[in-house]
């Protein structure tokens, strides 16, 4: 059970860890904890299953990645994982999912390409068609018209936790 020093440090890195090559130390100084007893902490934390993990989120757009694709196909659900596993093997693929298929969208397999220019991902797009044998299921393309806000976890200070 997460402890008011775990709840502590949980508020400070929803915010984001810092870009400096020593994170976990300017973490820990806003919690007046050193860098092992934040990596400690994080660690079990993680382990527990309170944290489930850990990530980086990438402002595509100012770093000129404005040709942002999220492609889906509806595929045989006996296929999910081995076409998943191949499609996230691409080195331009950035997120490769299973979502359930719904009456009015029966789309299951979802990838995301981030690139620069359209006509590169549609020809990367052709090329994962190609090499994974997705030619023979319906699909859509869908490219990013706005941006939306990038956030990571928010972690609610629960007064149970905080108490108990």
């Amino acid at each position: 059970m997460p402890d008011s020093r775990d709840l502590q440090l949980l508020e400070v890195i929803q915010l984001g860890l810092p870009v400096c090559s020593r994170p976990y130390a300017e973490i820990g100084k806003q919690c007046e904890m050193s860098e092992s007893e934040v990596i400690a902490r994080l660690t079990q934390l993680k382990q527990n299953g309170v944290i489930k993990r850990m990530g980086v989120i990438v402002k595509h757009h100012p770093l000129g990645y404005r040709a942002n694709a999220m492609i889906v196909w509806n595929v045989p659900d006996e296929l999910i994982t081995p076409l998943g596993t191949r499609i996230s093997q691409f080195p331009f693929v950035t997120l490769c999912y299973q979502r359930p298929k719904q009456p009015e969208w029966p789309y299951n397999l979802y990838c995301m390409i981030h690139g620069k220019d359209r006509a590169v991902v549609l020809m990367q797009l052709e090329q994962l068609n190609q090499a994974c044998g997705l030619l023979n299921f319906d699909q859509q393309v869908l490219f990013s018209r706005r941006c939306f806000k990038q956030r990571g976890a928010v972690y609610q200070r629960n007064t149970d936790l905080a108490h108990g």
